[in-house]
């Protein structure tokens, strides 16, 4: 295959095939813009023949665009074309070339002699065949191909030009079938198809066993990397495939197969658009619907094989279908009559493409004057009944058109439900009257919903239909009258009654205990609230905030109203909101002032009698739960020492103090130093309390700095990028800010390093 996809244009492949010699249509071909992707593959399937002693011909048919600007594979410069086999437990059985196709083309399947098929329209098959010698195996065989292109216009799945396609067949095991060869289609399948006209198609295929077969629409299944053209082949790069593999497989993968991702609406059911939507005859393979939309759609249909109601295998075909616009200059068209139910004088209306001459026959089996030959002819039947009238248009002439309507000779009839007034739920009753043209014995059937009682009628005004609950309701009435339907529908509503409630209100809560209530009742209506609380307030709000206190049980009651149309009222009430005792914090602690050189406080607790649970935060990130407590701070500065206490009913009181720890200043520097790494006086560090913004650095005499910290806790230990200094008189620098005097500070001196040798 090619390694440059979706070079060039190339026409759509377009071909229709009708089922009855009545439609004269000149085509006018739609050329889709599509840009070349290897073989452009249009479709495929692959079929097995069971020879005997564990031998089976393969058939491939790979169904492409003819002009495509690469070869079949196996063919020319193609690359080789395989199979490969696995078991059912997918282990790998092996590789095989098949070889080169037998090429032939596909024929318009247009069997009409007034449609004329366009010479640009061209599909190729290639026919490869192969025997696989495959010992008989419990649970069978796996015979896979995959391609990797497809035309990048498909319309119905996503990223069509990078999703490839699978070709494949299960071969069941010997306890399944000692002797099985799959079912095969009986026609080649349709190239084109009109877009607007109802279109038929035989799918039917024959099975060689005489298994019972059933036919579905089904999903194709995705196939190749796009990035790769074949087995064995180099990956392609480039702006169609920015993430190619490292290397291309050496053999198709086994089963399961991903199906292709569709494009919303179409699914594997509905792969075309169409209305009436395609759809296949499981028994007969019929194929048919309506397409509504140009373009090109990929599809499978799929054929079930059963022997004794078990399944041994699903054949499916593959296949592109373009969907075109069709010129129609000779059609018969009937028009619809406005209703079924017109009495028994008609206007018939012709709506024929293309005429010049026209045969109508009126079926009334009562006379041989029921015909006419004019454009818009009028007919009375003398009787009621049903009749179908026959339309040939051009009568005799090669592309002759015929339509047939069947028309229903019925009284007129017309219901109709004036529309229906909502009631309250409280006393609903509905009294239902038809209006409109009907006979008396036209029967009706009233259908209220499962909630009313009765549910249904067969009355023509039925009555005193009440309802169980509130919400909104459709009635549906049917009337029949001889082969004459109508029907009607109505919604309204039954109004429900007011719903008071008070959400979430806890019932244990600590004095005083204010309370913002949650409002949670509704109605259909308006609704006015009234709360009456226990002691002794009273609100309007929607939401009011009550105080209780002191210590007690409270109750409180909510009263919903609606006045508007439908007049009810609502209650509820809680009668359990309990207070409960609040504990009182206290604690004691000195001294109140010290400095950061005496910085141990004591604490005492001082709250009251019912406390079970303490909890002192001291402001610098301790805690502590005890009602007694040391604690040394570590810093100077004022702390905020908080008490929580906390009762048996979970209520809860804070107290909060501050104690003052008042910073002190130490400054001294030693003289010598002996960095000899035996843990006494390894460090030269000067002692500096009460400082900050420090710095320390050390000199040697020649002024190089060898040493620089700004952290009174870090010393230096003798050294300089790593090395030993000698021993020698060292000058230092300390700056630093004094916290007591809120002064800066300098001060110098000298250091004797001392080795101990």
């Amino acid at each position: 295959m090619s390694n440059h996809p979706k070079t060039r244009l190339i026409f759509s492949n377009l071909t229709v095939k009708f089922t009855r010699m009545k439609k004269i249509f000149f085509i006018f071909f739609c050329f889709f813009v599509l840009r070349a992707a290897a073989t452009h593959i249009v479709g495929g399937e692959m079929i097995y023949d069971d020879l005997g002693g564990g031998v089976y011909k393969i058939t491939l048919k790979i169904y492409r665009d003819c002009n495509s600007a690469s070869p079949f594979q196996g063919t020319g410069n193609g690359t080789p074309a395989y199979l490969t086999v696995y078991d059912a437990a997918q282990n790998f059985i092996g590789l095989y070339d098949i070889g080169a196709p037998v090429i032939t083309s596909v024929p318009p399947t247009i069997n009409n002699p007034c449609i004329l098929t366009p010479n640009t329209v061209c599909v190729e098959q290639g026919v490869y065949t192969y025997t696989l010698n495959l010992p008989p195996v419990a649970g069978g065989y796996h015979v896979v191909h995959q391609v990797a292109y497809r035309n990048v216009t498909i319309l119905n799945i996503v990223t069509p030009g990078s999703m490839g396609a699978t070709y494949y067949t299960h071969i069941p095991g010997p306890e399944q079938a000692t002797f099985n060869s799959s079912p095969r289609f009986t026609n080649l399948p349709p190239i084109f198809i009109c877009n607007g006209l109802k279109f038929n198609f035989n799918h039917s295929a024959t099975d060689p066993d005489g298994d019972q077969l059933v036919y579905s629409i089904c999903a194709p299944y995705q196939g190749f990397d796009g990035c790769c053209a074949g087995l064995f082949s180099t990956p392609n790069s480039g702006p169609n495939c920015p993430s190619p593999p490292a290397n291309c497989p050496t053999e198709f993968p086994p089963p399961p197969y991903s199906s292709v991702i569709f494009q919303a609406p179409y699914t594997s059911s509905y792969p075309i658009a169409s209305n009436p939507a395609f759809s296949i005859n499981s028994t007969t393979g019929i194929f048919s619907g309506t397409p509504n939309m140009n373009g090109q759609w990929v599809f499978n249909i799929c054929i079930q094989e059963f022997r004794n109601n078990v399944l041994l295998n699903t054949h499916y075909r593959e296949f592109q279908v373009n969907v075109v616009t069709c010129s129609v200059t000779v059609q018969s068209i009937i028009k619809d009559q406005p209703s079924q139910c017109m009495g028994n004088a008609f206007t018939f209306t012709n709506q024929s493409v293309g005429g010049t001459a026209y045969n109508w026959d009126f079926g009334d089996p009562t006379t041989n004057a029921d015909t006419s030959h004019i454009l818009n002819p009028n007919y009375t039947y003398a009787d009621t009944g049903t009749y179908v009238v026959t339309l040939i248009t051009n009568p005799g002439k090669p592309c002759a058109d015929t339509s047939q309507k069947t028309v229903y000779v019925y009284p007129p009839m017309s219901i109709a439900l004036p529309q229906i007034a909502d009631q309250c739920y409280k006393n609903n009753s509905f009294n239902f009257n038809i209006t409109g043209s009907y006979l008396p014995q036209t029967a009706f059937q009233w259908n209220f919903s499962s909630a009313a009682t009765p549910s249904t009628s067969t009355l023509s005004n039925p009555a005193n239909i009440t309802y169980s609950a509130a919400g909104t309701y459709t009635v549906k009435v049917r009337a029949k009258q001889y082969n004459c339907r109508d029907s009607v529908t109505r919604t309204f509503k039954i109004i429900g009654p007011p719903i008071a409630k008070i959400n979430n209100l806890p019932t244990s809560l600590c004095d005083p205990a204010t309370v913002a209530f949650s409002n949670g009742s509704s109605s259909e209506l308006p609704l006015k609230y009234y709360w009456h609380f226990s002691n002794g307030n009273n609100s309007t709000a929607y939401e009011p905030t009550q105080v209780f206190t002191p210590v007690g049980v409270y109750g409180v009651t909510l009263t919903v109203v609606t006045d508007s149309i439908c007049k009810d009222t609502n209650i509820v009430s809680v009668n359990n909101v309990t207070v409960n005792p609040k504990p009182q914090a206290g604690f004691t602690f000195s001294p109140q002032v010290t400095s950061i050189f005496d910085p141990e406080i004591i604490i005492n607790s001082a709250a009251s009698y019912d406390v079970l649970y303490w909890q002192y935060l001291f402001g610098d990130g301790e805690s502590s739960g005890f009602p007694f407590e040391r604690h040394i701070y570590q810093e100077y500065g004022d702390y905020l020492i908080e008490q929580v206490v906390t009762n048996k009913y979970g209520c809860s009181d804070t107290l909060a103090q501050t104690v003052k720890i008042l910073p002190e200043f130490r400054f001294w520097a030693p003289n010598a130093f002996t960095p000899d790494e035996n843990k006494l006086n390894d460090y030269f560090m000067p002692i500096a309390i009460g400082v900050k913004n420090y710095d320390f650095e050390i000199f040697d005499r020649w002024g190089e700095r060898l040493f620089k910290t700004n952290d009174p806790k870090t010393g230096w230990n003798g050294s300089f990028r790593g090395h030993e200094c000698k021993q020698d008189i060292y000058a230092w620098r300390i700056t630093f800010k004094n916290v007591v005097t809120e002064k800066d500070e300098v001060h110098y001196g000298h250091i004797a390093l001392l080795k101990n040798e």
